[in-house]
């Protein structure tokens, strides 16, 4: 059974365009990794300081394999250092979604 991520990101409003960067940078590194990217969606109208993250897996060990070779990866652990160096996001969580099919 396959395994969708839901990420929703609390931004500093004043910090969307350094999110923008940093989501723009997972667009590579993250298929790199193994993980299936749906996208990343920035606020547009309304809400300002909220964001979105679409990722798929095979399956939950497929998920932790992931993770695993992300902290391994360059790239991918320089993004995470530009992101805490620059203190754009606020909070962020996590919800592992599972896709309704007809049986």
């Amino acid at each position: 059974m396959s395994v969708t991520v839901f990420i929703r990101y609390r931004l500093d409003p004043f910090k969307r365009a350094q999110f923008e960067d940093y989501s723009k940078r997972w667009l590579t590194i993250i298929p790199k990794c193994g993980g299936d990217l749906i996208g990343y969606f920035m606020p547009h109208e309304s809400t300002n300081n909220i964001a979105f993250a679409l990722i798929t897996f095979e399956s939950l060990a497929a998920y932790e394999a992931y993770r695993a070779r992300l902290r391994q990866d360059g790239d991918g652990m320089a993004n995470f250092h530009f992101a805490e160096d620059n203190k754009f996001i606020l909070a962020e969580e996590r919800t592992f979604l599972r896709k309704v099919v007809l049986d």
